[in-house]
């Protein structure tokens, strides 16, 4: 079993910054692709930003240029630096873990952070 364990929301104006971290722990598979999503109330789970064990990143249009995504192998853990918020960004942050092997897929989720920001 894989927990994925978020901290680091909170509240801030918009043009603020926050770090939030993931902390993963059990048996993850070496290939895989760690992310961050977010949800707002009455809209659809959405993709922030994604990275993979080799370290390639992907981004969401909406966030790309403000946040970065980056990952630390020796502490198992995932970041999401977000810089410039809006507005917009107010949402519950999930990190995600997934992977496949032997055709099966496997897909885990931490128990998100609210971010709010203020105008």
């Amino acid at each position: 079993q894989v927990q994925l364990v978020e901290s680091g929301g909170g509240l801030v104006q918009a043009g603020g910054s926050l770090r939030l971290s993931c902390a993963a722990s059990g048996s993850i598979f070496s290939d895989n692709v760690m992310g961050w999503y977010r949800q707002a109330p009455g809209k659809q789970r959405e993709l922030v930003a994604t990275v993979t064990s080799d370290g390639y990143t992907n981004y969401a249009d909406s966030v790309k240029g403000r946040f970065t995504i980056s990952r630390d192998f020796a502490k198992n853990t995932v970041y999401l630096q977000m810089s410039s918020l809006k507005p917009e960004d107010t949402a519950v942050y999930y990190c995600n873990a997934e992977w496949s092997h032997d055709y099966v897929g496997y897909d885990y989720w931490g128990q998100g952070t609210q971010v709010t920001v203020s105008s």
